[in-house]
């Protein structure tokens, strides 16, 4: 892979980082087990990050990209 390549690449994840900022993902807890009867709950936990931080991916991306650029034309 060239520099080019690696550099769209990771532009297009600071892309998708920076349109999704998070996802919710569910866990089940068992609560309660008496004999035959089974307790859980289902608890939400939420990540989050900025989407600066796809922003800046992004531009370490057209960082990339430009210097691979500037050495597959010399």
């Amino acid at each position: 892979m060239n520099k080019k390549t690696i550099g769209i690449i990771i532009i297009a994840v600071g892309l998708l980082l920076t349109l999704y900022t998070g996802f919710n993902y569910v866990t089940r807890e068992k609560v309660m087990d008496m004999g035959d009867v089974h307790v859980s709950i289902n608890e939400n936990h939420t990540t989050n990050w900025s989407p600066f931080i796809g922003i800046g991916i992004m531009v370490i991306g057209g960082v990339v990209f430009v210097t691979g650029r500037k050495n597959s034309s010399s």
